[in-house]
């Protein structure tokens, strides 16, 4: 096929910038997806390498896409072509201020304890079907999981059997983001509803073997979740939970993980502790690189907010307003 022609300069360089950057724990998997279709652009041109010209022909074929996606696209470009010029300073390197500008995300939607548990109750409702004979107690758990461990959705979906440790109360997470592998505790409440589920899953002969995957369906044989289809099922229940923000917007699936990390802020500030000490602790427990990651999940969330205000007024209310203690 005309796509595989080699590009000797740019096939070179792009292997070298990808297992530069993999040698530093990182996948660059949608990286990687974004040079190949630059390479392949530029196959069918005929062109051996990037230029300008090419650049904006490239990035214009993305112009129906939102601006986060086209900053995304061409950020990448961008970012390769910065690092080629270390060694070849004479190559194409995109104007940055040429770039597609993102727009803000919105914030999250917020999800309160009393939505998360008519969300356990509209999970426990579910009807089971032949190809998900367990899906009840599956949606139940996933719920349960993803509100009180903070974990990403393609951790929970990865979760073998011989991750789930019950009787320690722990789970293994093999190797998510940035290669990073980490144990996360479990409440008492998730270690009970966790013994339920396996009960569940030996009353449908579920297999038991070590290796097979901890929230599993029926079809063709025990099998993973996809994340589309759970992502699907979760949103059908935000959706039937009508949890909706001042706005109207449904939350993301992700937003659970934002939830979690607001209320272990709340209960922080509820209970006195110093939260700057504790935010590394979170930033472990959620398996972020550094407490940066963190605090990005933090910013203007209502209820941290309100804590954070009046504990910044009982220490420094009076300096304010010109009393003395």
């Amino acid at each position: 096929m005309v796509t595989n022609r080699p590009l000797s300069c740019l096939d070179r360089a792009m292997a070298d910038y990808l297992t530069h950057y993999r040698a530093l724990g990182r996948s660059y998997r949608q990286a990687e997806y974004i040079l190949r279709s630059l390479r392949r652009f530029l196959v069918v041109r005929g062109v051996a390498d990037i230029d300008r010209m090419h650049f904006d022909q490239w990035r214009q074929e993305f112009s129906h896409l939102h601006p986060n996606t086209r900053h995304l696209n061409e950020r990448a470009i961008y970012n390769f072509c910065s690092y080629r010029r270390r060694s070849e300073p004479n190559c194409f390197l995109p104007n940055p201020t040429s770039l597609v500008r993102p727009i803000p995300q919105a914030l999250p939607t917020p999800i309160e304890p009393q939505q998360i548990a008519r969300m356990l109750e509209l999970a426990s409702a579910l009807t089971p079907t032949r190809q998900s004979p367990l899906r009840p107690v599956v949606m139940r758990t996933a719920v349960i999981l993803l509100y009180t461990s903070g974990l990403r959705i393609g951790e929970l979906l990865r979760l073998r059997l011989d991750d789930v440790d019950l009787e320690a109360g722990v789970l293994r997470i093999r190797e998510s983001k940035f290669h990073k592998s980490r144990w996360v505790p479990l409440s008492h409440s998730a270690k009970l509803e966790l013994a339920k589920y396996y009960k569940a899953r030996q009353a449908h002969d579920a297999s038991m073997e070590a290796s097979a995957p901890f929230l599993c369906n029926n079809w063709h044989g025990w099998r993973p979740y996809s994340s589309g289809g759970m992502q699907h099922a979760l949103c059908a229940l935000f959706e039937a939970a009508g949890i909706r923000d001042s706005r109207g917007r449904r939350p993301r699936v992700h937003h659970l993980r934002h939830a979690f990390a607001a209320e272990a802020l709340r209960r922080w500030y509820v209970s006195g502790v110093d939260v700057q000490v504790n935010l590394p602790k979170l930033a472990l427990y959620m398996g972020h690189v550094s407490i940066v990651s963190t605090a990005y999940y933090l910013r203007w969330m209502p209820v941290v907010l309100a804590h954070a205000s009046k504990r910044f007024e009982d220490h420094c209310g009076a300096l304010i307003g010109g009393r003395r203690s």
